[in-house]
């Protein structure tokens, strides 16, 4: 009879002995507790530092940038009144004049103003006047409209104004010096204001002040040495 062998299945497997479960002391328990409780407390803390060093980073950088720009583009600038041209359309000389009918001088005038807007904003003003004077006597008044100028850019306006000069020229040395000289110095005074508005953060109302003086030939019939110089308030 064969001798049989055991097989894989017929080989004895040792005994596998359980492991003793230890368990742990109340106190062992609470150390655990105290320490999980410690580490999700620094990892909170540390988030929450973390957000609070970003937020105010970013504070800071906006409140630098907004410095920035508010030195440099978002700067109101002042804008520019430019008296370009002044031409007359009509001169009327009807009579040399004496002390019971003194001269008479009427002209017409039509000024070229404009306004530049250099901002980047637009700029809207209102109603516009330009006084001319003799002798510091108010002669003649021009009307403009409102408007409105756009970023960086320059409107330009007319202005027409009937100067009666013939009512300061009273006296006969005027009359006398006007004859003369054939010419008459005159000044004009030009009030627009408006208002800058930057995206609807800032506002800048102005007052723009055009001083101008010229001399008016009454035999050439033109308009000379004109001077100007403009304020911004």
């Amino acid at each position: 009879m064969a001798e049989k062998y055991p097989t894989d299945h017929d080989q004895i497997r040792p005994l596998t002995i359980p492991s003793p479960i230890v368990q742990s002391t109340p106190d062992e328990e609470s150390g655990q507790t105290l320490r999980r409780r410690s580490f999700q407390y620094l990892k909170k803390r540390r988030c929450a530092l973390w957000c609070c060093g970003c937020c105010g980073a970013t504070v800071v950088l906006l409140g630098v940038i907004i410095l920035i720009l508010a030195f440099t583009v978002f700067r109101v600038k002042d804008p520019e009144l430019t008296l370009n041209s002044l031409t007359i359309d009509s001169l009327l000389v009807p009579g040399i004049g004496s002390l019971d009918r003194p001269l008479s001088v009427n002209a017409t005038l039509t000024a070229d103003i404009s306004i530049k807007n250099p901002n980047i904003a637009s700029l809207r003003y209102h109603n516009s006047t330009t006084e001319f004077y003799y002798g510091g006597d108010l002669v003649g008044v021009a009307y403009a409209p409102d408007g409105n100028v756009r970023a960086r850019r320059t409107v330009r306006m007319n202005v027409t104004v009937d100067v009666l000069a013939d009512k300061v020229l009273l006296d006969t040395n005027a009359t006398g010096l006007a004859l003369a000289e054939g010419s008459v110095n005159m000044s004009s005074f030009t009030d627009i204001s408006g208002r800058v508005n930057l995206l609807g953060l800032y506002k800048r109302d102005l007052d723009i002040l055009l001083n101008c003086s010229f001399t008016l030939g009454i035999l050439e019939r033109s308009v000379t040495n004109l001077n100007c110089a403009d304020q911004v308030k």
